[in-house]
């Protein structure tokens, strides 16, 4: 049987007591119907996570006393960020969810020159709460500890400018080096981002300006991938080579 985890604000879990929000609450006593004494799993977002019991219910919210924390590693050693070229409702909501659960830390939406999708501001925050909630329900899935960090859409060169990972690899359907020749050359990893543009591909300013600011180009094979399948590939092997996987 699979976990039954919940999430809580680590403001929310004071000493050995949990309190959980009335959604978490509506889903463990109305949805799961567990009663006092029932063991569930608690997380905090921040990469703790603790064997809980269920004591009672009060004013719609559940309370929990903690048993013992978890000490197993269940996230990436790498803070792997992933700048997605922005793409159409459901093929966005996919790559979310499959990128939570292969470990990502951080996804940033890129406003590229060939992406079909330009949401306005207000479009852009309803997207952005809802790429969230997707993103929590995976992590419960998955097993993961920590919440993925979103950033609000984004160019090319906004990403340039304020990327910290050290470490930038553009997957280009116009080709460059093989991901293992790039991730060998990048040596001792603590930090990489990944880019993936849009169904349309990148543009020649786009590639010409991340070359500039030290972007390795990179190929994912002879054949065309869409956008969600090449960001699914290219965490995979950038989680395998890394370890994360093949552990």
């Amino acid at each position: 049987m699979s976990r039954r985890r919940f999430y809580a604000q680590p403001t929310d879990i004071r000493g050995s007591l949990v309190t959980l929000s009335k959604e978490e609450t509506h889903h463990l006593v109305h949805v799961l119907r567990l009663k006092p004494r029932d063991q569930v799993f608690v997380f905090d977002g921040c990469g703790n996570e603790y064997r809980c019991s269920f004591r009672a219910e009060s004013r719609s919210q559940a309370e929990l006393e903690i048993i013992a924390p978890l000490t197993n590693a269940v996230e990436s050693p790498v803070h792997l960020t992933l700048a997605q070229s922005l793409a159409k409702s459901d093929k966005f909501d996919f790559i979310v969810q499959k990128a939570t659960e292969l470990g990502v830390s951080r996804i940033i939406p890129l406003a590229t020159e060939h992406a079909n999708v330009r949401p306005s501001r207000d479009q852009g925050d309803k997207r952005l709460d809802r790429w969230q909630r997707i993103s929590l329900e995976a992590v419960k899935q998955c097993g993961r500890r920590k919440l993925v960090e979103f950033a609000a859409p984004m160019t090319v060169r906004q990403l340039t400018e304020t990327d910290d990972s050290g470490f930038l690899l553009v997957f280009s359907e116009k080709g460059g080096v093989p991901i293992n020749a790039a991730l060998r050359q990048a040596g001792t990893l603590t930090g990489l981002t990944a880019l993936v543009g849009p169904e349309g591909g990148w543009s020649d300013a786009e590639l010409t300006f991340l070359e500039g600011r030290g972007a390795t180009a990179v190929s994912l094979g002879p054949r065309i991938l869409r956008t969600e399948t090449a960001a699914v590939v290219a965490i995979t092997l950038i989680q395998h080579w890394i370890g994360d996987l093949s552990n």
